[in-house]
């Protein structure tokens, strides 16, 4: 809920301050994740608090989580005011959890890579990482992954 009585920022304003899009800004409201009132002339108005959700939603974008994830995490979250360190031991819970097991399936891939610069064949014939028994030959000549 917005009070009238809080601060109202421009879309620019939330955007100059955060660092992300008008476009992008806009799009985030549209989703629901950044509330915001209209004026009298149709312009979108944003509370302060606006600004660290934004702030929260670009970790996330950075994070690799996706937006509906966001919009979950932000409607448990309580309406009309900044989220505090309390909400964000909340959230960020849950975004560990997604980054830790973004961090093993990286580690395993470092481990096919390194298997492969220590096998050194990298042949599509006989590689069984890229072409475990020669499944791309069987498709015939020419390029089967680019």
């Amino acid at each position: 809920m917005i009070r009238k009585s809080d601060e109202l920022l421009s879309i620019g304003e939330v955007s100059a301050r955060t660092g992300v899009a008008v476009s992008a800004v806009r799009y985030y409201e549209t989703l629901g994740l950044v509330p915001a009132v209209r004026t009298a002339g149709n312009m979108r108005k944003f509370p302060r608090h606006a600004i660290r959700r934004v702030t929260l939603i670009q970790l996330a974008v950075r994070f690799g989580i996706p937006l509906s994830e966001v919009g979950e995490v932000f409607a448990s979250l309580p309406e009309g005011r900044t989220p505090n360190k309390k909400d964000w031991a909340k959230i960020s819970t849950a975004w560990n959890e997604r980054l830790e097991d973004r961090k093993q399936a990286i580690a395993r891939l470092q481990q096919e890579l390194t298997g492969c610069i220590g096998c050194g064949c990298l042949s599509l014939q006989t590689c069984n990482l890229l072409n475990p028994a020669d499944e791309l030959g069987l498709g015939g000549q020419g390029a089967r992954r680019i």
